[in-house]
Protein backbone atom coordinates (compact mmCIF):
# COMPACT_ATOMS: atom_id res chain seq x y z
CA UNK A 1 0.00 0.00 0.00
CA UNK A 2 2.58 2.25 0.88
CA UNK A 3 4.62 1.90 -2.27
CA UNK A 4 1.04 2.37 -4.27
CA UNK A 5 1.05 5.73 -2.40
CA UNK A 6 4.79 6.48 -3.18
CA UNK A 7 4.14 5.94 -6.83
CA UNK A 8 1.54 9.03 -6.97
CA UNK A 9 3.78 11.32 -5.74
CA UNK A 10 6.17 12.89 -8.76
CA UNK A 11 9.49 13.48 -8.74
CA UNK A 12 8.98 16.93 -6.74
CA UNK A 13 6.89 15.55 -4.26
CA UNK A 14 3.57 16.43 -5.81
CA UNK A 15 1.04 14.06 -5.75
CA UNK A 16 -1.49 13.00 -8.86
CA UNK A 17 -4.55 14.76 -7.36
CA UNK A 18 -2.55 17.94 -7.29
CA UNK A 19 -1.05 17.75 -10.43
CA UNK A 20 -4.49 17.09 -11.83
CA UNK A 21 -5.80 19.79 -10.29
CA UNK A 22 -3.41 22.11 -12.03
CA UNK A 23 -3.98 21.03 -15.00
CA UNK A 24 -7.63 21.30 -14.75
CA UNK A 25 -6.66 24.74 -13.73
CA UNK A 26 -4.19 25.50 -16.81
CA UNK A 27 -6.84 24.14 -19.14
CA UNK A 28 -9.51 26.53 -17.70
CA UNK A 29 -6.95 29.37 -18.61
CA UNK A 30 -5.60 28.33 -21.95
CA UNK A 31 -9.24 28.44 -22.93
CA UNK A 32 -9.90 31.81 -21.88
CA UNK A 33 -6.50 32.84 -23.73
CA UNK A 34 -7.09 31.09 -26.85
CA UNK A 35 -10.72 32.36 -27.45
CA UNK A 36 -9.70 36.05 -26.37
CA UNK A 37 -7.10 35.45 -29.07
CA UNK A 38 -9.22 34.47 -31.30
CA UNK A 39 -11.38 37.56 -30.85
CA UNK A 40 -8.27 39.94 -31.62
CA UNK A 41 -7.42 37.99 -34.60
CA UNK A 42 -11.11 38.40 -35.69
CA UNK A 43 -10.64 41.93 -34.90
CA UNK A 44 -7.91 42.63 -36.95
CA UNK A 45 -8.50 40.51 -40.08
CA UNK A 46 -12.18 42.96 -39.78
CA UNK A 47 -10.13 46.10 -39.96
CA UNK A 48 -8.08 44.68 -43.29
CA UNK A 49 -11.24 43.45 -44.54
CA UNK A 50 -12.56 47.25 -44.55
CA UNK A 51 -9.55 48.45 -46.05
CA UNK A 52 -9.64 45.92 -48.34
CA UNK A 53 -5.89 44.10 -47.77
CA UNK A 54 -6.09 40.38 -47.56
CA UNK A 55 -7.13 38.44 -44.34
CA UNK A 56 -4.13 36.02 -45.35
CA UNK A 57 -1.08 37.95 -44.56
CA UNK A 58 1.67 34.63 -44.41
CA UNK A 59 4.19 37.49 -43.98
CA UNK A 60 2.42 38.84 -41.05
CA UNK A 61 2.10 35.21 -39.31
CA UNK A 62 5.67 34.54 -40.08
CA UNK A 63 6.24 37.82 -37.57
CA UNK A 64 4.06 37.42 -35.07
CA UNK A 65 5.40 33.79 -34.88
CA UNK A 66 9.07 34.39 -34.60
CA UNK A 67 8.16 37.05 -31.69
CA UNK A 68 6.21 34.86 -29.50
CA UNK A 69 8.67 32.35 -30.24
CA UNK A 70 11.71 34.32 -28.69
CA UNK A 71 10.17 33.75 -25.33
CA UNK A 72 9.83 30.07 -26.09
CA UNK A 73 11.82 28.47 -23.14
CA UNK A 74 10.49 24.94 -23.97
CA UNK A 75 9.88 21.87 -23.21
CA UNK A 76 7.71 22.56 -26.47
CA UNK A 77 9.86 22.83 -30.02
CA UNK A 78 9.72 26.15 -31.58
CA UNK A 79 8.15 23.63 -34.26
CA UNK A 80 5.30 22.40 -32.36
CA UNK A 81 4.72 26.50 -30.69
CA UNK A 82 4.81 27.60 -34.63
CA UNK A 83 2.03 24.56 -35.77
CA UNK A 84 -0.40 25.84 -32.18
CA UNK A 85 -0.23 29.19 -33.40
CA UNK A 86 -1.16 28.90 -36.90
CA UNK A 87 -3.77 26.97 -35.91
CA UNK A 88 -5.03 29.69 -33.33
CA UNK A 89 -4.59 32.24 -35.52
CA UNK A 90 -6.35 30.49 -38.63
CA UNK A 91 -9.21 29.74 -36.14
CA UNK A 92 -9.54 33.28 -35.44
CA UNK A 93 -9.60 34.41 -39.03
CA UNK A 94 -12.01 31.56 -40.12
CA UNK A 95 -14.76 33.98 -37.49
CA UNK A 96 -14.70 36.70 -39.54
CA UNK A 97 -14.08 34.69 -43.05
CA UNK A 98 -14.21 30.85 -43.34
CA UNK A 99 -11.61 29.71 -46.25
CA UNK A 100 -11.93 26.49 -48.38
CA UNK A 101 -8.71 25.81 -50.05
CA UNK A 102 -8.59 22.90 -52.60
CA UNK A 103 -5.33 20.84 -53.35
CA UNK A 104 -4.00 17.42 -54.89
CA UNK A 105 -5.74 15.20 -52.50
CA UNK A 106 -6.20 12.86 -50.92
CA UNK A 107 -5.35 13.66 -47.24
CA UNK A 108 -1.76 13.20 -46.17
CA UNK A 109 -0.76 13.78 -49.67
CA UNK A 110 2.61 16.21 -49.74
CA UNK A 111 0.16 19.09 -51.27
CA UNK A 112 -1.90 18.72 -48.13
CA UNK A 113 0.62 18.84 -45.71
CA UNK A 114 1.69 21.99 -48.08
CA UNK A 115 -1.76 23.84 -47.68
CA UNK A 116 -2.16 23.09 -44.14
CA UNK A 117 1.29 24.70 -43.22
CA UNK A 118 0.37 28.14 -45.20
CA UNK A 119 -3.29 28.49 -43.83
CA UNK A 120 -3.65 25.92 -40.46
CA UNK A 121 -5.37 22.38 -40.01
CA UNK A 122 -8.83 24.48 -39.11
CA UNK A 123 -9.83 25.70 -42.62
CA UNK A 124 -12.11 23.53 -44.93
CA UNK A 125 -9.68 21.32 -47.11
CA UNK A 126 -11.02 19.78 -50.45
CA UNK A 127 -9.04 17.04 -52.07
CA UNK A 128 -9.28 17.04 -55.18
CA UNK A 129 -7.60 14.07 -57.95
CA UNK A 130 -6.32 16.37 -60.52
CA UNK A 131 -4.43 19.74 -60.78
CA UNK A 132 -6.27 20.84 -63.18
CA UNK A 133 -9.30 20.49 -60.87
CA UNK A 134 -7.74 22.93 -58.73
CA UNK A 135 -7.75 25.41 -61.39
CA UNK A 136 -11.18 24.54 -62.52
CA UNK A 137 -12.63 24.91 -58.14
CA UNK A 138 -11.18 28.14 -58.36
CA UNK A 139 -12.61 29.53 -61.77
CA UNK A 140 -16.10 28.08 -60.72
CA UNK A 141 -15.94 29.89 -56.99
CA UNK A 142 -16.15 26.81 -55.29
CA UNK A 143 -12.60 27.52 -53.61
CA UNK A 144 -11.44 30.51 -51.98
CA UNK A 145 -7.39 29.62 -52.59
CA UNK A 146 -5.80 26.72 -54.20
CA UNK A 147 -2.50 25.12 -53.67
CA UNK A 148 -0.52 23.31 -56.69
CA UNK A 149 3.17 22.10 -57.01
CA UNK A 150 5.54 24.55 -59.06
CA UNK A 151 8.91 22.76 -58.74
CA UNK A 152 10.75 19.97 -57.44
CA UNK A 153 14.82 20.93 -56.70
CA UNK A 154 15.50 17.48 -58.08
CA UNK A 155 12.84 16.87 -61.12
CA UNK A 156 12.43 20.65 -61.95
CA UNK A 157 9.37 22.10 -62.90
CA UNK A 158 5.99 19.95 -62.54
CA UNK A 159 3.96 20.36 -66.30
CA UNK A 160 0.53 20.22 -65.22
CA UNK A 161 0.95 23.22 -63.25
CA UNK A 162 2.53 25.38 -66.10
CA UNK A 163 -0.12 23.96 -68.13
CA UNK A 164 -2.74 24.96 -66.37
CA UNK A 165 -1.04 28.20 -66.05
CA UNK A 166 -0.85 28.53 -69.53
CA UNK A 167 -4.65 27.73 -70.30
CA UNK A 168 -6.00 30.33 -67.21
CA UNK A 169 -3.33 32.52 -65.53
CA UNK A 170 -4.72 33.04 -62.58
CA UNK A 171 -2.59 35.14 -59.81
CA UNK A 172 -0.25 33.14 -57.40
CA UNK A 173 -0.76 34.69 -54.12
CA UNK A 174 1.64 32.84 -52.06
CA UNK A 175 4.10 30.31 -51.90
CA UNK A 176 5.31 27.70 -49.61
CA UNK A 177 8.61 25.42 -49.73
CA UNK A 178 8.58 22.06 -48.04
CA UNK A 179 11.72 19.72 -47.74
CA UNK A 180 10.60 16.33 -49.16
CA UNK A 181 11.36 13.79 -46.56
CA UNK A 182 10.56 10.05 -48.36
CA UNK A 183 10.32 6.88 -46.29
CA UNK A 184 9.31 3.39 -47.03
CA UNK A 185 6.61 2.04 -45.50
CA UNK A 186 5.19 -1.26 -44.65
CA UNK A 187 3.27 -3.56 -42.52
CA UNK A 188 5.78 -6.01 -43.37
CA UNK A 189 9.84 -6.21 -43.41
CA UNK A 190 11.94 -4.85 -45.70
CA UNK A 191 13.04 -8.71 -46.92
CA UNK A 192 8.99 -9.76 -47.41
CA UNK A 193 8.53 -6.60 -50.05
CA UNK A 194 7.22 -8.04 -53.33
CA UNK A 195 5.89 -4.69 -54.76
CA UNK A 196 6.31 -0.97 -54.08
CA UNK A 197 4.19 1.89 -54.45
CA UNK A 198 4.08 5.62 -54.47
CA UNK A 199 3.68 8.30 -57.44
CA UNK A 200 6.13 8.67 -60.15
CA UNK A 201 7.90 11.86 -58.99
CA UNK A 202 8.68 10.03 -55.47
CA UNK A 203 10.22 6.91 -57.68
CA UNK A 204 12.39 9.47 -59.38
CA UNK A 205 13.60 10.95 -56.17
CA UNK A 206 14.65 7.95 -54.55
CA UNK A 207 15.70 5.72 -57.58
CA UNK A 208 19.39 5.15 -56.25
CA UNK A 209 18.11 3.82 -52.89
CA UNK A 210 15.85 1.71 -54.09
CA UNK A 211 17.37 0.37 -56.79
CA UNK A 212 20.76 -0.26 -54.21
CA UNK A 213 18.29 -1.31 -50.65
CA UNK A 214 15.30 -3.18 -53.18
CA UNK A 215 16.95 -4.57 -56.30
CA UNK A 216 14.02 -6.34 -58.62
CA UNK A 217 10.74 -5.49 -56.36
CA UNK A 218 8.14 -3.96 -59.05
CA UNK A 219 7.83 -0.48 -58.78
CA UNK A 220 4.04 0.42 -59.24
CA UNK A 221 3.06 3.99 -59.85
CA UNK A 222 -0.24 5.70 -58.42
CA UNK A 223 -1.68 9.00 -58.41
CA UNK A 224 -0.14 9.99 -54.73
CA UNK A 225 1.82 9.00 -52.12
CA UNK A 226 -1.34 9.19 -49.90
CA UNK A 227 -3.07 6.67 -52.07
CA UNK A 228 0.26 4.54 -52.13
CA UNK A 229 0.11 4.26 -48.46
CA UNK A 230 -3.64 3.14 -48.51
CA UNK A 231 -2.77 0.44 -50.67
CA UNK A 232 0.33 -0.82 -48.31
CA UNK A 233 -2.17 -0.63 -45.60
CA UNK A 234 -4.40 -2.98 -47.18
CA UNK A 235 -2.38 -5.44 -49.52
CA UNK A 236 0.09 -7.86 -48.10
CA UNK A 237 3.77 -7.70 -49.32
CA UNK A 238 2.98 -4.33 -50.18
CA UNK A 239 5.12 -1.31 -49.40
CA UNK A 240 5.24 2.74 -50.17
CA UNK A 241 7.29 5.16 -50.44
CA UNK A 242 5.09 8.19 -49.06
CA UNK A 243 5.33 11.14 -45.69
CA UNK A 244 5.29 9.97 -42.45
CA UNK A 245 2.40 11.53 -41.80
CA UNK A 246 0.24 8.83 -44.42
CA UNK A 247 2.34 6.46 -42.66
CA UNK A 248 1.18 7.62 -39.56
CA UNK A 249 -2.72 8.12 -40.81
CA UNK A 250 -2.75 4.32 -42.09
CA UNK A 251 -1.06 2.55 -39.23
CA UNK A 252 2.69 1.68 -41.40
CA UNK A 253 5.83 0.97 -39.70
CA UNK A 254 8.65 3.32 -41.17
CA UNK A 255 10.98 0.47 -42.97
CA UNK A 256 13.12 2.95 -44.08
CA UNK A 257 13.13 6.97 -43.42
CA UNK A 258 14.31 9.39 -45.47
CA UNK A 259 14.96 7.27 -48.48
CA UNK A 260 15.43 10.41 -51.28
CA UNK A 261 18.89 10.74 -53.25
CA UNK A 262 19.15 14.56 -52.55
CA UNK A 263 18.83 15.48 -49.12
CA UNK A 264 18.35 18.41 -49.41
CA UNK A 265 15.15 17.72 -51.61
CA UNK A 266 12.52 20.41 -51.45
CA UNK A 267 8.83 20.96 -53.79
CA UNK A 268 7.96 24.81 -54.16
CA UNK A 269 3.60 25.09 -54.32
CA UNK A 270 1.68 27.84 -55.29
CA UNK A 271 -1.20 29.25 -53.69
CA UNK A 272 -3.37 30.60 -56.37
CA UNK A 273 -6.86 32.67 -55.99
CA UNK A 274 -7.90 35.20 -52.92
CA UNK A 275 -6.60 38.80 -52.47
CA UNK A 276 -3.42 40.04 -53.89
CA UNK A 277 -0.58 40.02 -50.98
CA UNK A 278 0.72 43.75 -49.83
CA UNK A 279 4.49 44.53 -50.85
CA UNK A 280 7.03 43.71 -48.07
CA UNK A 281 10.30 44.25 -50.03
CA UNK A 282 11.35 40.79 -50.08
CA UNK A 283 8.84 39.62 -52.79
CA UNK A 284 9.17 37.78 -56.06
CA UNK A 285 7.05 38.31 -58.76
CA UNK A 286 6.22 36.05 -61.91
CA UNK A 287 5.35 36.34 -65.42
CA UNK A 288 4.08 34.27 -68.38
CA UNK A 289 4.71 35.41 -72.09
CA UNK A 290 5.35 34.58 -75.45
CA UNK A 291 7.63 35.53 -78.17
CA UNK A 292 7.99 36.14 -82.00
CA UNK A 293 9.24 32.85 -83.75
CA UNK A 294 12.93 34.48 -84.79
CA UNK A 295 16.07 34.36 -84.22
CA UNK A 296 17.55 36.21 -81.31
CA UNK A 297 13.48 36.81 -79.67
CA UNK A 298 14.25 35.34 -76.28
CA UNK A 299 18.00 37.51 -76.14
CA UNK A 300 16.06 40.40 -76.83
CA UNK A 301 13.65 39.56 -73.93
CA UNK A 302 15.89 38.88 -71.20
CA UNK A 303 17.47 42.14 -72.10
CA UNK A 304 14.30 43.73 -69.89
CA UNK A 305 15.31 42.13 -66.69
CA UNK A 306 18.74 42.87 -67.49
CA UNK A 307 18.75 46.83 -68.40
CA UNK A 308 15.92 46.41 -65.12
CA UNK A 309 19.15 44.96 -62.98
CA UNK A 310 15.94 42.36 -61.82
CA UNK A 311 17.30 38.64 -60.80
CA UNK A 312 16.09 36.05 -62.39
CA UNK A 313 14.94 32.96 -60.00
CA UNK A 314 13.57 30.60 -62.51
CA UNK A 315 12.43 30.47 -66.01
CA UNK A 316 11.20 27.64 -68.15
CA UNK A 317 10.02 26.83 -71.34
CA UNK A 318 6.35 25.41 -72.07
CA UNK A 319 4.88 24.51 -75.43
CA UNK A 320 2.14 26.74 -76.41
CA UNK A 321 -1.64 24.98 -77.25
CA UNK A 322 -2.45 24.19 -80.57
CA UNK A 323 1.34 24.76 -82.30
CA UNK A 324 3.99 22.63 -83.58
CA UNK A 325 6.68 25.12 -82.31
CA UNK A 326 5.84 27.62 -80.64
CA UNK A 327 6.89 28.18 -76.64
CA UNK A 328 5.25 29.90 -73.75
CA UNK A 329 8.00 31.35 -71.33
CA UNK A 330 7.21 31.69 -67.68
CA UNK A 331 9.95 33.68 -65.94
CA UNK A 332 10.44 34.43 -61.68
CA UNK A 333 12.74 37.46 -60.52
CA UNK A 334 13.42 39.46 -57.21
CA UNK A 335 11.01 42.25 -56.77
CA UNK A 336 7.56 43.38 -56.54
CA UNK A 337 4.52 44.22 -59.21
CA UNK A 338 4.60 48.49 -57.53
CA UNK A 339 8.13 48.79 -57.76
CA UNK A 340 9.06 51.17 -60.16
CA UNK A 341 12.05 49.14 -61.87
CA UNK A 342 9.88 46.16 -62.13
CA UNK A 343 7.24 48.03 -63.91
CA UNK A 344 9.78 49.36 -66.30
CA UNK A 345 10.79 45.94 -66.92
CA UNK A 346 7.60 44.55 -67.87
CA UNK A 347 6.91 47.46 -70.06
CA UNK A 348 9.98 46.73 -72.26
CA UNK A 349 9.36 43.27 -72.10
CA UNK A 350 5.56 43.64 -73.45
CA UNK A 351 7.15 45.97 -76.42
CA UNK A 352 9.61 42.91 -77.62
CA UNK A 353 6.85 39.46 -76.92
CA UNK A 354 3.32 38.99 -78.40
CA UNK A 355 1.76 38.33 -75.25
CA UNK A 356 2.92 39.16 -70.99
CA UNK A 357 0.62 37.94 -68.59
CA UNK A 358 1.53 39.02 -65.17
CA UNK A 359 0.74 35.66 -62.74
CA UNK A 360 1.26 37.53 -59.55
CA UNK A 361 3.96 38.72 -56.63
CA UNK A 362 4.10 37.46 -53.49
CA UNK A 363 6.35 37.39 -50.45
CA UNK A 364 9.70 35.10 -50.37
CA UNK A 365 9.36 31.82 -48.14
CA UNK A 366 11.63 29.88 -47.09
CA UNK A 367 11.67 25.73 -46.77
CA UNK A 368 9.91 23.88 -44.28
CA UNK A 369 10.33 20.48 -42.64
Amino acid sequence: MAKAKAAKKSAGGTSLGELNRQLEKLDRELVRLMNERARTTAKIAQLHRAANEPIWDSVQEREQSELALASNRGPLSAEVVRSLMRDLSSAGKGLVKGVKVAYLGPLYSYSHQAAAEYFGTTVDFAPVSTIATVFDELLHSHVDYGVVPLENSTDGRIVDTLGMFARHPIHITGEIQLRIHHNLVARCGRGEIQEVFSKPQAFSQCREWLSKHLPGVRLVEMTSTAAAAQLAAEKPGAAAVASLQASLNYGLNIVAANIEDNKSNVTRFAVIGGELPRRTGHDKTAVMFELPHRPGALADAMLAFKKGALNLTWIESFPATGTRNEYVFFAEFEGHHADAKVRRALDLLKRRAVKVEWLGSYPKSLPLE
